[in-house]
């Protein structure tokens, strides 16, 4: 217990610290007038140990999160969010832990490729429904694993733009984005993302996985701007603030592009997930507060 507190604070001062080295005019939306423009703090349900189970909520609650990335659902339980009955269950859950629903994932995508299956093309399509259930305006189909994109397999592209351009057209009408995320380069997305030809297509940006792949993560955020839907925060095995990226200049990047809006952990939590995830969130609380 103590030394989960030292962690937090020790999380916590290094972010204090970090914002006077930046200089209060450079930092100064962070000391602001409260404004409705902030940033909400969630993490993905797989995170929380809780995929595909209502219970992300109560561990959210208890981290001091904001709200919860929630899954579609998985082959086994037949993508569960999609029916009416357990869309009821997540609405009650997150009534009654005082969160939000952040966004819709629909990682089951990494072992059923939406660039190859009709089933993964039937499950983005009926996201668009679960969005619009829920209240929601992110879909996130995930492109890892057996659906990792490679720009140079034109058959697959071709199929995906085919694919992505029939879903995007009814995201259009029911106010949904469907937010790529993937291992794509900037470039690589933005070309993609041209040849769908919809505002309704934007990529979900991971600042882990781009810094593990090389990108500048820097340049990608300012260089997509508002072609970026939602943000998932990591740094591979270490946890926030201890890691290889600099989240002060991530802020500095998502000021750029005048980013306001969700940042969902996907972090490690090498000593378990409520104090380890308490301790990214008091941490990033300081560097991207609820209103600016």
């Amino acid at each position: 217990m103590n030394r989960s507190i030292t962690r937090r604070k020790m999380l916590v001062r290094s972010a204090q610290a970090a914002a006077a080295v930046l200089g209060t005019q450079r930092f100064a939306p962070l000391y602001a007038a409260r404004e409705s423009r902030g940033f909400k703090i969630g993490a993905c349900d797989w995170s929380l140990q809780k995929q595909c189970d209502p219970a992300a909520f109560d561990v959210a609650k208890r981290i001091g999160l904001d709200g919860v990335q929630v899954s579609l659902g998985t082959v086994k339980n037949d993508m569960h969010l999609r029916r009416p009955d357990v869309q009821k269950k997540y609405k009650e859950a997150a009534a009654r832990s005082g969160l939000e629903i952040a966004s819709l994932a629909i990682g089951e995508m990494n072992r059923v490729p939406l660039k190859s299956d009709p089933r993964a093309a039937r499950w983005l399509d009926e996201s668009i429904d679960v969005c619009k259930a829920l209240g929601l305006t992110v879909s996130m189909p995930a492109f890892f694993g057996k659906g990792e994109l490679d720009m140079g397999k034109t058959t697959e592209i071709d199929h995906l733009v085919e694919v992505l351009k029939h879903a995007a057209h009814k995201a259009e009408k029911q106010g949904v984005v469907i937010a790529l995320e993937n291992y794509l380069n900037a470039e690589d997305n933005m070309r993609l993302i041209e040849r769908v030809g919809s505002p309704a297509v934007k990529v979900y940006y991971d600042v882990g996985n781009s810094h593990f792949k090389g990108y500048d993560i820097h340049k990608e955020i300012r260089r997509l701007g508002k072609l970026i839907g939602e943000f998932h925060f990591k740094d591979g095995a270490h946890r926030i603030g201890h890691g290889r990226i600099d989240f002060r200049k991530v802020r500095e990047s998502l000021d750029a592009i005048d980013y306001r809006g969700w940042i969902v952990l996907e972090s490690a939590a090498p000593s378990g997930v409520v104090p380890d995830y308490a301790a990214q969130c008091e941490y990033l609380r300081v560097l991207f507060p609820r209103t600016v």
